[in-house]
């Protein structure tokens, strides 16, 4: 027994500098939540028509933050289009009881891609089209980076025109915030609301299924979500290797404690 567990410790000692690496290792692409923290509100996005949008004048009630690029081939439209679906079918009031701010974090992009996409979605919103509720801007490259710093949206460049990001939708509080994060491109009526009534009340949430969308990848081909057997095989592997080894820790205590009665 002491020579298996002594076998088992190894194994475990092995295995912890690759764990201590990936925890400690900088995020490159993904969401690092910043649940609590404050939005910098002085910030200046610019809208659809090129004119100037004061982040702390727009954000005076539970607002929707939406990070896109506009000119994105993968999953920017379709999350856009989960927006317009689930604001159709929420029992608040969009103006009343929130806002929607959509920032493309390009600083390459312009005006005219904003209004580009605005009027995309318009075509294809079902009910009254929410006008200035939902704003559509896009910004330079400090204040770009200094947005996607403060809700922990990292993302990385790839080629001259395209990035690497994740899909999500960031709940803000009327004084900037964080309170939610929303994983995915579609988007349940009754997690928004919720969201966004917890944020009215100044209460900050979990991120409830962020273990759901470790489970998934994004297709392109499909515009949807997969089951990624490989990654979710992976884990549940290394976490039966964890709990193996530490039984096999504590039956040798136990026997050894035994044997010494």
């Amino acid at each position: 027994m002491k020579k298996i567990s002594a076998t088992a410790l190894s194994i475990a000692l092995l295995c912890l500098p690759s764990i201590a690496v990936a925890q400690s290792g900088a995020m490159e692409v993904g969401i690092d939540e910043k649940l609590g923290d404050v939005i910098p509100l002085d910030l200046t996005v610019y809208d659809h028509e090129g004119s100037a949008i004061r982040l702390g004048d727009f954000i005076d009630r539970p607002t929707v933050l939406a990070l896109v690029y506009y000119r994105c081939p993968d999953i920017c439209s379709p999350l856009l289009m989960g927006v317009s679906d689930v604001i159709g079918k929420m029992s608040l009031d969009i103006g009343t009881d929130y806002k929607v701010l959509t920032v493309s974090f390009a600083h390459e992009e312009g005006p005219e891609d904003a209004h580009h996409s605005m009027m995309h979605l318009q075509r294809m919103h079902n009910g009254e089209w929410p006008g200035a509720n939902w704003a559509f801007t896009v910004a330079d490259s400090a204040t770009a980076t200094a947005l996607t710093d403060a809700v922990g949206f990292k993302y990385a460049r790839v080629g001259t025109d395209q990035y690497n990001h994740a899909g999500a939708l960031t709940v803000l509080a009327a004084d900037g915030t964080v309170a939610r994060y929303l994983y995915g491109i579609t988007f349940l009526p009754f997690d928004l609301k919720m969201a966004l009534v917890e944020a009215a009340d100044g209460r900050v949430g979990p991120t409830i299924n962020r273990v759901l969308l470790y489970c998934f990848s994004y297709d392109p081909e499909g515009e949807t979500y997969v089951f990624n057997l490989l990654k979710v095989t992976g884990s549940l592997v290394m976490l039966f290797a964890l709990v193996f080894v530490a039984w096999l820790v504590i039956s040798g205590r136990r026997a050894k404690k035994l044997q010494e009665a």
